[in-house]
């Protein structure tokens, strides 16, 4: 058995905010209380000082696996999740070949379960990513998949994209969607402004994804289905998403670290590592991106660990690939840039990066009770370290160098320690 003692217990569920001990046994919590009394041939996990939460969920990365292994795998992507705290990672779907298949699907299933942590794919919404047909949902469903999205890229023609919802909402499947409509994109990876001018260079503007945002969340209040708009970065689609929760629709939406702590300007300090799709934008979309976090109407933060070579992210600005690694500096950018700020508490945090996540694909994760998994990350929320080297193949971050709050001591999954920093 694992004694943790004397950390503080944060969980979002129960909304449980206390110094406590927690007792785990063949993969449970079996208690959660005061003064536990551990045996002689007990783990024992001195958490003074620390705060002990549910682990982690990310619910959008890219593992590259397979077909891209030289910019990560499943098996080092895995590493990187639990040295950031992440027991859970749901794998996109635009591997080569793209998760369409059974035989694809299966294969990332089997890597998954070498791993030590939860390795879950999302199936792709059409077949081979074109956006003209569907895949077999319900057999993709049946074989392993949590959910669908062709992210990477937008699902253009609006009746299919209803269709996708209608079928997903008849299998209870949740559908993410990569929202930005390629007709309005000179060079992607780069926001339409001031500094995309500064550069001169076309971008992305805010419009290729409000277009697609808007359309989305009027067909999910039509259709019923629950969406995730994935890595939101526009002001204007955050007030969209918020209205059209107010209408009823069952709409979730994420954001990345990167897109709540850095804006447009960072592309003239760390070129292409501050390139991503949807883009970096500007200030005051930045601040409507902390209002939605406050409010609720963003509700995830994911992401989107988007793994590159050194070669690839040297090429000029406009040819390099867009994406950025993020698992092992999500959970103390949070903490930096949301907490130490007080835009958010830290339970709150750690709602939207366990709790809401497995909520978006039905898992039975993502809190602390006895009973449940024991998926369980422990940190220091007040440690500064610097971020330096990672468990990732890749290393292609902005935030190299940065001096950050909160560092990951334990990563327990299925009540094994993963990942204990040193």
């Amino acid at each position: 058995m694992i004694i943790i003692q004397n950390g503080k217990v944060l969980d979002p569920k129960s909304q449980t905010n206390a110094v406590m001990d927690l007792m785990i046994h063949q993969g449970k919590i079996i208690a959660m209380e005061t003064n536990i009394a551990p045996d002689e041939k007990d783990i024992v996990i001195d958490a003074s000082g620390l705060s002990v939460a549910p682990g982690l969920i990310d619910v959008h990365v890219h593992f590259r696996d397979p077909g891209l292994t030289y910019k990560e795998d499943i098996q080092t992507g895995a590493k990187a999740a639990a040295k950031g705290g992440f027991t859970t990672v749901v794998c996109m779907a635009n591997t080569r070949p793209p998760v369409d298949n059974q035989e694809t699907l299966e294969y990332i299933l089997a890597q998954g379960r070498k791993t030590g942590i939860h390795v879950l794919p999302a199936a792709a919404i059409t077949v081979g990513m074109k956006g003209s047909e569907l895949v077999n949902m319900e057999e993709l469903k049946k074989c392993g998949a949590v959910g669908f999205t062709d992210d990477g890229l937008p699902i253009k023609d609006a009746l299919l994209a209803k269709r996708a919802m209608e079928e997903a909402v008849r299998l209870d499947v949740p559908l993410s969607f990569h929202e930005e409509d390629p007709a309005f994109i000179e060079n992607n990876g780069i926001n339409q402004g001031d500094v995309s001018d500064k550069l001169g260079i076309g971008g992305s503007p805010a419009l290729a994804e409000d277009v697609m945002v808007a359309r989305d969340c009027m067909l999910a209040l039509h259709t019923g289905a629950t969406i995730d708009i994935q890595h939101i970065s526009s002001g204007n689609s955050v007030q969209m998403v918020r209205l059209a929760k107010h209408l009823g629709a069952k709409i979730m939406a994420e954001v990345t670290p990167h897109h709540f702590s850095l804006d447009e300007t960072a592309v003239l300090k760390h070129k292409t590592l501050a390139k991503m799709n949807p883009p970096l934008r500007t200030e005051a979309d930045r601040e409507e991106i902390l209002q939605g976090l406050q409010d609720n109407t963003i509700d995830i933060i994911a992401t989107d660990h988007a793994p590159h070579s050194t070669e690839e992210k040297n090429r000029p600005l406009t040819e390099a690939p867009s994406g950025i690694i993020g698992l092992e500096t999500s959970l103390a950018l949070g903490i930096t840039n949301l907490v130490h700020p007080g835009r958010l508490s830290l339970l709150q945090l750690i709602e939207k990066m366990t709790l809401n996540p497995a909520r978006l694909y039905r898992l039975d994760k993502g809190f602390l009770a006895p009973g449940a998994d024991a998926d369980i990350v422990i940190f220091d929320p007040n440690e500064i370290w610097t971020v330096t080297e990672f468990a990732s193949k890749s290393a292609n971050s902005p935030f190299i160098g940065e001096r950050l709050f909160g560092k990951v001591k334990y990563t327990i999954c299925n009540g094994e320690i993963v990942y204990h920093s040193t």
